[in-house]
């Protein structure tokens, strides 16, 4: 089971303050902090926020990969730049389904393209069926 994030970002943030050699409450002033929630969050209780979390990797001098708990080779290659693009004719609602359908199995694709196919043909029949009645005489 993976450990929460929480957890996995207080050991990083804690295990960087002491390899710097600092208190909690020295980190918790440098980054704007309550001493009191630093340390809630070194025990893995909370998360910062990302303003924090920008000035705990500046202070404690740690990539931010490092704190969450990544290595910078677990995402190379993963967000390759060819799918990261958008097409200039995308709307906003295009962009987010194709992020939504990168998500999908093999299995779930196929399924999903099918019920399209048959919105697709039921929205042809239907305009197919207009037509008609308009040519046909009263």
């Amino acid at each position: 089971m993976e450990k929460p994030l929480a957890s996995i970002l207080g050991l990083a943030v804690r295990t960087a303050r002491l390899r710097a050699g600092l208190t909690q409450e020295d980190v918790a002033e440098r980054i704007g902090m309550a001493s009191e929630v630093y340390g809630r969050m070194e025990r893995g209780q909370m998360l910062p926020r990302v303003e924090n979390l920008r000035r705990l990797c500046l202070v404690l001098n740690v990539p931010p990969h490092e704190l969450l708990g990544l290595d910078s080779a677990d995402f190379r290659g993963v967000f390759p730049v060819e799918e990261v693009k958008p097409r200039s004719d995308d709307s906003a609602d295009m962009r987010r389904l194709l992020r939504r359908l990168r998500k999908l199995s093999a299995t779930q694709v196929k399924l999903l393209s099918q019920i399209s196919g048959a919105m697709m043909a039921r929205g042809r029949n239907t305009r197919n069926r207009r037509r008609l009645s308009l040519l046909e005489p009263e």
